[in-house]
């Protein structure tokens, strides 16, 4: 039976009604680490010496690989052209964050987006990183880092009602490829999320949020559209579904990024339209509470 029921969620994960404290996204956020019951289950059945419940092991290892397998599987080849992109949440508060960005612009990334830059660390972090990148772009607490030219640099309104002015998480630029000419270049910050007994998976301000970025990926002119940022939710979560309708997750690799001490979840995404994100891996620590997540985008 719980063989059954284990298949049963992930394969149908998405008919698991989102009532009252948002069991659906938590069920979603999670959702590889049912894989966790199977080894129990298995020696459950062997105690028993029931070959049955052995093979009915079979169901929840058959649904899992149908719905994860890919992520495990090589990545596509490379082109030579292909982008190498990077997001961090590099952490208010992070005890050295010019350290953070020298090891960021380590990985050779042609594209550096920060989450929870503050006011103190922009000229450390700017300073770090102008050596390689010459073209950076700030609004509130999130940036751009490029190689390659910035245009039309503006403000993207992710904010949800209920909270105050001056809360700005999102921006939007155009990267111009050498090879590949123009791409909208988005980056965000969703709002938290919080587990709590008394209201469950509170999801409110970051659902929200999701729409409004949705909407204005839907508006954005640009086919060619590439979004990094700490989104707050896996791509599993249905709460994600305004911006994953118009742009599609990596093909290969897990990259549990947070928290770092032992990552459970990617919550950071690097997600594209018109372009093929390949491969997606996460890189050291580097004081943040988030791993950082890099991708190879290819065109």
């Amino acid at each position: 039976m719980v063989s059954v029921l284990l298949a049963c969620l992930l394969a149908f994960h998405s008919a698991v009604p989102d009532l009252a404290g948002r069991p659906g996204s938590l069920l979603e956020t999670f959702l590889p680490w049912l894989a966790a019951v199977f080894p129990a289950l298995l020696v459950v059945a062997l105690l028993r010496r029931s070959p049955a419940a052995a093979c009915a092991v079979l169901l929840p290892v058959t649904a899992w690989a149908c719905v994860f397998g890919d992520r495990l599987l090589p990545p596509p080849g490379t082109a030579g052209d292909d982008l190498t992109a990077v997001t961090h949440n590099i952490s208010d508060e992070n005890p050295d964050p010019a350290a953070a960005a020298r090891g960021l612009a380590a990985s050779g990334a042609g594209l550096i987006a920060l989450q929870e830059v503050t006011g103190a660390a922009l000229p450390e972090l700017t300073a770090a990183l102008e050596p390689r990148y010459p073209h950076h772009a700030v609004v509130g607490t999130v940036g751009l880092w490029s190689v390659h030219p910035l245009t039309d640099v503006r403000r993207v309104d992710i904010r949800p009602r209920g909270i105050a002015e001056g809360w700005d998480r999102g921006l939007r630029a155009t990267v111009r490829l050498p090879r590949h000419g123009d791409v909208a270049v988005y980056v965000a910050h969703l709002p938290s999320v919080r587990l709590g007994w008394d209201r469950g998976f509170g999801t409110a301000h970051r659902d929200e949020s999701a729409r409004l970025l949705g909407a204005a990926l839907s508006a954005e002119p640009l086919e060619r559209t590439v979004l990094l940022g700490d989104l707050n939710g896996t791509v599993d979560d249905r709460g994600l579904d305004p911006v994953l309708a118009r742009l599609s997750p990596p093909r290969s690799g897990m990259a549990f990024s947070w928290p770092t001490s032992f990552p459970v979840a990617r919550i950071d995404q690097i997600v594209a339209r018109d372009a093929t994100v390949a491969e997606v891996w996460s890189l050291p620590a580097t004081g943040s509470d988030h791993l950082p997540v890099a991708a190879r985008i290819g065109f």
